[in-house]
């Protein structure tokens, strides 16, 4: 089968290329996922995961791609719940082969029911970007109606569903962002927007849960802003700064299937939409992932027609 494989840690996109990579057979409690689409988060390169497996060991031209949409092709031993020819989307396991491949391998309790009126390619948009933002808001957040919420890069793939969901909570949302985000932001629901180039975090004067999706100063930054018993939810490894009187976060998405239902959900019925910036095919797949400037949204490959 097709695949697009990582050769070089070094090289990160640089160093990936379309093979030939033998089919996946499943193992007990496994489907294999005939793959039509595969969503990419550019933060791949810097997941030790990508590189080795769970006993340390290197990774030898490992399939990437972790979030997909498609239709069960196969079932392991045991594996109950799913039927051949059923529409599925979700997200594999981080140390396993991925998903920018013609089939992939999963373990069944990792996935859900793909609706029939939910395209693949928005269905491989949803996992990775809407579970971190539910988690992020309801899990680690807490969020509770009537709050504040500051969600950078209000305009990108995962803050346009935190802003969205925030939104439907009952939160009020200051979108943060570059310059040329300003009117995306607003448009997925932000109540305001600000501009981290020209405008002070410190202005806002004070909010309740902030998702940080950049780290470094603006998270620090940040910090200082939470009210007390607030929270600082981060999705960029170790929190460096933490609120005076508040929670710091930080957290690894995790697959819950019935997370995904309650997010598909929202997009069948108009709650929720996703931000999908590239579409490719496999065959294109190289060039989209290394681009030559920055790109906006979700890049997503469709492996299939």
């Amino acid at each position: 089968m097709k695949a697009i494989v990582a050769m070089d840690p070094a090289a990160e996109a640089g160093g990936i290329t379309l093979a030939e990579r033998p089919e996946p057979t499943p193992a007990i409690n496994d489907v294999v996922v005939e793959v039509h689409a595969s969503g990419f988060v550019p933060a791949e390169w810097e997941w030790p995961s990508t590189w080795v497996d769970r006993a340390g060991r290197d990774r030898a031209q490992a399939i990437i791609g972790h979030e997909f949409a498609g239709v069960v092709a196969s079932l392991g031993y045991g594996t109950t719940g799913l039927s051949l020819g059923q529409r599925v989307f979700g997200i594999t396991d981080w140390h396993r082969d991925g998903t920018l491949a013609e089939y992939a391998a999963v373990e069944a309790r990792n996935l859900a029911p793909l609706p029939g009126n939910v395209d693949f390619t928005v269905g491989a948009s949803l996992p990775i970007s809407g579970l971190t933002a539910w988690q992020g808001l309801f899990r680690h957040g807490r969020l509770q109606a009537g709050q504040s919420v500051l969600a950078h890069g209000a305009a990108g793939a995962v803050g346009s569903v935190v802003t969205q969901l925030a939104r439907e909570f009952g939160a009020y949302v200051i979108g943060t962002g570059r310059a040329a985000d300003r009117r995306a932001a607003l448009d997925f629901g932000a109540n305001e927007f600000l501009d981290l180039a020209t405008e002070d975090l410190d202005d806002i004067g004070g909010v309740d849960v902030v998702f940080d999706v950049i780290g470094a100063d603006i998270q620090r930054r940040s910090a200082r802003i939470i009210r007390p018993g607030g929270t600082l939810v981060s999705v960029v490894g170790p929190v460096e700064a933490r609120p005076a009187d508040g929670l710091a976060v930080d957290f690894v998405v995790e697959s819950v299937p019935s997370q995904l239902v309650e997010i598909v959900d929202r997009v069948r019925d108009g709650r929720l939409r996703t931000h999908i910036g590239t579409v490719a095919t496999l065959e294109g797949a190289v060039p989209a992932l290394n681009p030559a400037e920055r790109r906006k949204g979700k890049t997503v490959i469709r492996v299939r027609p």
